[in-house]
């Protein structure tokens, strides 16, 4: 069952629901990167915002901002920007990409939109971001889907994107 997630276009939750204060401070900007980029995407899709206008509302009002009491967490802004921009522009080839690994049965019109947004952004960021090991990537919207799904939906995230990058990324023998 899905956690109550508000009206991601109008009043965003925090970029990040839960204190990192261990991890380092780059892969904390990228988290709220990664989250940004999903509630972006949700945005984009309710609204069909242009993707310009929307990362300047969200670099202007949004990232690293205070709104109604809750301190967004400042989020790695160029790769917030691609993360966004990639996953629209190449939006027809992560959906074909996810709806592959659907079960039988299943089509993307299934799936509701923040669980769009994260799917696309996870596969967005295993085909452009070969910089960004394929564990990270899937543990990190794995954690993002946490935040509004519980545990049956966040397995689906996982396994999917788990699918998608043994797929997408080869890795090399070593020796």
């Amino acid at each position: 069952m899905r956690r109550a997630i508000g009206a991601w276009a109008s009043a965003a939750p925090p970029l990040w629901p839960r204190p990192m204060a261990t991890t380092p401070k780059r892969s904390r900007s990228r988290s709220a990167a990664r989250l940004a980029a999903v509630q972006a995407l949700y945005q984009q899709e309710m609204e069909a915002i242009p993707v310009p206008r929307l990362l300047y509302e969200f670099h202007h009002h949004r990232l690293g901002a205070t709104i109604d009491g809750v301190e967004y967490a400042e989020a790695e802004v160029e790769f917030f920007d691609d993360l966004v921009s990639g996953a629209e522009a190449r939006r027809e080839e992560l959906d074909g990409l996810i709806a592959g690994k659907l079960s039988a049965g299943w089509s993307l019109t299934r799936l509701d939109k923040p669980m769009k947004a994260i799917l696309r952004a996870g596969a967005y960021e295993l085909v452009a971001r070969l910089d960004v090991p394929a564990g990270t990537v899937i543990n990190e919207y794995v954690d993002v889907a946490k935040a509004f799904y519980d545990a049956r939906e966040t397995g689906f995230v996982n396994g999917l994107l788990d699918a998608l990058a043994k797929d997408i990324r080869t890795t090399t023998p070593t020796e």
